[in-house]
């Protein structure tokens, strides 16, 4: 039996943590960097706002989902009342989504920009996951979104109301 001496294709792997690796620092003259620092809100706080807005739900006697997303529209906290209806779970995580993952303030506000747009607003009807009616609500900080809550279950009214109570946990 032969031994293989290992040629440069076949040397192992080195590990990452013995380089050493710097990130790039922005230039000061024309602020260019490699990468993005965006905000993103936290488990705890989203979990605040799910509190916050359940309450809210409670207190109209309204039974709900509830769902809080990072700043990418990425899930964080999911919750659904006991006889909040089972088409409501993927509705309430689809208007975190799309508040998080578009410039808008709420979902009710795509309803005042796509009116006088009509081939916008059947293209935009093919958009995956996106809805344009009222429950969800950015979640704010420092002036700036850093994630979203979206509501269903109840009328477009009471969703708007109970995810604003929960943003205004974490605003």
């Amino acid at each position: 039996m032969t031994k293989r001496t290992p040629t440069p294709d076949m040397s192992p792997p080195r590990r990452l943590a013995s380089r050493n690796w710097t990130l790039h620092e922005p230039d000061a003259a024309d602020g260019d960097t490699d990468f993005i620092m965006a905000p993103t809100v936290r488990l705890s706080a989203a979990q605040r706002a799910l509190a916050a807005a359940l309450a809210e739900a409670e207190r109209l006697a309204v039974d709900v989902c509830i769902a809080a997303a990072d700043s990418a529209g990425h899930l964080l906290a999911f919750v659904r009342m006991d006889r909040a209806p089972l088409l409501c779970v993927q509705l309430a995580q689809d208007k975190a989504f799309s508040v998080a993952s578009v410039a808008v303030n709420t979902n009710g506000e795509w309803w005042r920009l796509l009116e006088s747009e009509p081939a916008l607003l059947r293209g935009i009807a093919k958009t995956d996951r996106l809805a344009v009616f009222g429950g969800g609500v950015p979640l704010v900080a420092a002036g700036r979104t850093v994630g979203a809550i979206g509501v269903s279950g109840g009328s477009g009214e009471q969703d708007v109301r109970i995810a604003e109570a929960g943003a205004a946990a974490v605003s």
